[in-house]
């Protein structure tokens, strides 16, 4: 069984702990077996030896909301693109995230279990999967792309690998969630609220009963399985933590009720504040997101800032998590310094990207901190990421990102 030893480093381990100075982690096939003062670390004799050059070795980091089947939101584009090609599309998306150092992401709609089952057989590189397959939506919800004129621009097109999510009353809305998690689904995601990106309702406008979140709920429990909801309106926050779901993603109208609800029942909030940003950034680069996009982006950029810096100090658990697809694969870690402009410290900020998100997937028991028994995914950076966190957004920094004790990207001597 081949071992390797890391040396000559700074760990931060995830948990939020002082920095290891003169650290060492030894690994061994695809696990860590051991880490700490490089003194107390006694690899074997042919254990392969790996210089960190003095940098700082991270874990693997866990990006909590993408969607790697889609990229930008150009309607005309994508009325002309052939469907295969979205996965070849998908295949670069994913390289370059993992070379961004996210090396787990959970894909909050659009991914099937084709494109899990590729990355973890090898066919492409990218982080590992945790998906959701298809969002469940109300008709004229977020998820439905009906437009005025009467067409359908659907972003995530149902085929046999991706049932529709469409549904409407307890009784479809059960079966939409029996037919994603048969298709391999390891969590539901349901659209609670209106959003930016969807043509005909806005953030604050309520979807789904607490009678259909009910049962969404229970029968994705049934499977052992949990729901995340994008969830950006009051009432709708409200009515899916109440529902028993575990995340809340974007969490746009933040009212002191609803951060109450989020501390009382211990639910996770995934700001995702890289999303408005994404869209004015690619109306003004592009000009091809859709008026009303760029509209209601302006309308809630600040105020979704301001609700996720009261959640952080009300004491709100957050994940990092980008909507990455609304904005470039690939630049999820600028969200870090966002979080840090709402008050987070650069550790706090870490362990968001770290511990907090493997427990928001709930694969806390193998990834997220640096511990024996967990999967070998971890990066090395050059510069200090705790004196400078937009740092990590530059990939020269990332000298080096492992994943499964596999080097899968290797800067060192660039």
């Amino acid at each position: 069984m081949p071992y390797t030893v890391i040396h000559n480093a700074t760990i931060i381990d995830g948990s939020g702990g002082e920095p290891l100075a003169d650290g060492a982690l030894l690994i061994r096939d695809d696990r860590i077996a051991a880490v700490g003062p490089a003194r107390d670390i006694q690899p074997p004799g042919d254990a392969t030896e790996l210089d960190a050059a003095g940098g700082y070795v991270l874990p693997g980091l866990i990006d909590t909301h993408v969607h790697v089947m889609y990229e930008g939101f150009d309607l005309e584009e994508l009325a002309n693109r052939p469907f295969s090609l979205n996965f070849y599309l998908a295949a670069d998306r994913m390289r370059r995230t993992l070379e961004a150092g996210i090396t787990t992401v959970r894909d909050a709609g659009g991914a099937d279990l084709g494109i899990k089952r590729a990355q973890e057989q090898g066919l492409i590189s990218g982080p590992r999967l945790q998906i959701s397959v298809s969002a469940l939506s109300v008709t004229g919800g977020h998820g439905d792309d009906w437009s005025l004129c009467g067409s359908e621009m659907d972003i995530f097109p149902a085929h046999p690998g991706r049932p529709s999510g469409l549904c409407d009353g307890v009784d479809e809305a059960r079966k939409r969630v029996r037919q994603v998690l048969r298709a391999g689904a390891e969590v539901v995601k349901v659209s609670t609220t209106g959003g930016v990106l969807s043509p005909t309702d806005h953030p604050a406008h309520t979807q789904f009963s607490p009678e259909e979140l009910e049962v969404i709920v229970k029968e994705a429990a049934y499977r052992g399985k949990r729901v995340m909801a994008h969830a950006q309106g009051a009432q709708g926050i409200k009515h899916a933590i109440l529902a028993g779901i575990r995340s809340i993603e974007h969490g746009i109208y933040l009212d002191d009720d609803v951060i109450q609800l989020l501390l009382e029942h211990q639910t996770f909030l995934v700001p995702t504040l890289l999303a408005p940003l994404a869209v004015l950034e690619t109306a003004a680069e592009s000009g091809k997101m859709p008026e009303y996009g760029v509209r209601k982006a302006r309308e809630v950029i600040d105020i979704h800032r301001e609700s996720a810096a009261k959640a952080y100090r009300a004491g709100v658990r957050i994940a990092m998590g980008t909507d990455s697809g609304v904005g470039r694969h690939g630049t999820n870690l600028r969200e870090l310094g966002l979080l840090c402009d709402i008050g987070m410290t650069p550790m706090e900020a870490l362990v968001a990207t770290t511990r907090v998100a493997a427990q928001c997937l709930g694969w806390e028991d193998r990834l997220g901190t640096l511990e024996p028994g967990k999967l070998a995914d971890l990066v090395i950076t050059r510069t200090d990421p705790l004196a400078d966190i937009r740092a990590l957004e530059d990939k020269a920094n990332l000298a080096l990102v492992m994943q499964g004790g596999a080097v899968v990207v290797d800067r060192r001597d660039a």
